[in-house]
């Protein structure tokens, strides 16, 4: 490995120490969504730390119903998530492993009627156009999001990753070609960007990012 010198090395990030640099990327296995599916994914999760993984990210957890990917889809929004998620993390730091919990909101790709966005406009590989959310339905997403931070904290997890890429909805605020409002949370890039910031802010707070 002498390319990667540093690889199997140890690194701090904020708080926690990572054994190497060796980190599993978010991935949804379909689990999430099966009866049982969090005893096999507990057990998933728990061999690839057993096998020298540093830090390992779940499959994208919604913080609210409407920001799931499908009817049903995983979401933490309540302790009786908080049961399930900690199957994984005990399972995990069983095996001296660190994990993050991905917070996902699908916005306009949610595959529900249920689906929200910054405006409504459909997207391409989804039959269901979008609810635009008012200015009280994205600031209760805002909580959404920081409610789902702390429960995944009473879980266990060592910490949450905030999915804003790949055209889900913090992405979608960001970007002009899906935002098209004219509040303050449209229009200029410090608008567009101001429900990311806001999300990032409050669930650093936690310490947990």
């Amino acid at each position: 490995m002498s390319n990667y010198p540093l690889l199997f090395s140890s690194i701090k990030i904020g708080s926690m120490i990572l054994p190497n640099r060796v980190i599993m990327g978010s991935m949804h296995t379909g689990l999430e969504e099966k009866k049982g599916g969090y005893k096999k994914l507990a057990k998933f999760y728990a061999e690839r730390a057993r096998g020298g993984v540093g830090l390992i990210v779940t499959g994208g957890i919604s913080p609210n119903r409407e920001g799931v990917t499908v009817l049903g889809g995983s979401r933490i929004t309540s302790w009786l998530h908080v049961r399930k998620h900690r199957l994984i993390t005990e399972a995990v730091h069983k095996e001296s492993g660190k994990v993050l919990m991905q917070i996902l909101h699908a916005g306009r790709y949610a595959y529900t009627p249920l689906a929200v966005a910054p405006s409504a406009i459909k997207s391409p590989i989804s039959k269901f156009k979008p609810r635009e959310l008012n200015n009280y339905g994205v600031k209760r997403t805002i909580r959404n999001f920081v409610r789902s931070a702390v429960l995944a904290q009473k879980s266990g997890y060592d910490g949450v990753e905030v999915m804003g890429s790949e055209g889900y909805l913090i992405n979608e605020f960001i970007t002009i070609e899906t935002n098209k409002r004219k509040d303050q949370w449209g229009g200029s890039f410090e608008n567009r960007i101001k429900l990311k910031q806001k999300n990032i802010f409050y669930i650093n707070k936690l310490s947990l990012i």
